[in-house]
């Protein structure tokens, strides 16, 4: 990887893992000339501030929510939570999953930095590859089956239901749910800004979509699969790495759970959980 005015860009090959691994040819994602957007210089808040940087398959949307994870939560809700830092990285026309996995190992700084991934089922083909990168570099992944719409839609209401990787049902869902987002997604509209930010942050919102996002964990056609065996602790970049099928676990789902079976479901809910956002601890 080159360094260029602020920029990274990927000398390396950009090809899909797996069998017959084209993209589709409506979005170019993970090219091998990608352009990760600049990481703004933020401050450290102070020495217990937890720093991760989380590379997203989106272009807009997810980097966007993080950005207000950061503008809402980041400070530590006057000494409630560890302040913590969110550098979120993406590139023109988004990332393939495993390109997310690379772009992140190599923009994090230090071993105490944590690594997380944001991505989707889609139609992508290289997922397994992802997945196994993933735990090979200590990279946690949160991942979005078929969306990351979903988890916007379960800050509203609860959703059930094989969707086989298609978006269409979350979308409607979502316009419907809330007025903020009547026009999400048209005419490429897919800024979670203002209104939206306000809606998903409104209200115990946060909460709701933590709870519906572990009730799929334990609804999952696995039937071994139990949100409350979740594990949220951060991991360094240099602690011993875990098994693929353990790392893909981490949100409660059984070792032996296919992911791409784990249809709908989404695991950006134990990023909150992690950084302190929501307590989901039992009462």
């Amino acid at each position: 990887m080159s360094r260029r005015g602020g920029q990274q860009q990927d000398t390396g090959s950009g090809g899909v893992g797996g069998a017959g691994g084209a993209e589709t040819p409506r979005k170019r994602r993970g090219s091998r000339n990608d352009q990760y957007a600049p990481v703004p210089y933020r401050p450290l808040v102070s020495k217990e501030q937890r720093v991760l940087f989380i590379a997203c398959e989106g272009e807009v949307t997810e980097p966007q929510y993080l950005d207000h994870l950061n503008a809402r939560y980041g400070n530590g809700g006057d000494g409630e939570r560890q302040p913590f830092l969110i550098h979120s990285i993406s590139a023109k026309n988004g990332l393939i999953p495993s390109r997310t996995v690379a772009a992140v190992c190599d923009r994090t700084q230090a071993a105490g930095d944590e690594a997380w991934v944001l991505f989707d089922r889609d139609g992508h083909h290289d997922i397994p590859k992802a997945l196994e990168e993933a735990a090979e570099a200590n990279v946690q992944v949160c991942f979005s089956h078929p969306s990351f719409e979903l988890w916007l839609l379960l800050h509203f209401q609860a959703m059930s239901g094989r969707q086989s990787g298609s978006n269409t049902n979350v979308l409607n869902k979502l316009r419907a749910a809330h007025p903020a987002f009547r026009s999400f997604d048209v005419r490429n509209d897919k800024s979670v800004k203002g209104a939206r930010s306000d809606a998903l942050h409104d209200d115990d919102a946060a909460k709701k979509a933590v709870a519906n996002a572990r009730s799929l964990v334990n609804q999952c056609e696995h039937g071994d699969c139990k949100a409350n065996r979740r594990n949220v602790k951060p991991v360094r970049r240099d602690s011993v790495p875990e098994s693929t099928d353990k790392w893909a676990a981490r949100s409660g789902h059984a070792v032996d759970c296919p992911v791409l079976k784990r249809d709908p479901s989404t695991d950006v809910w134990r990023l909150l959980v992690s950084l302190g956002i929501v307590d989901d601890r039992p009462r």
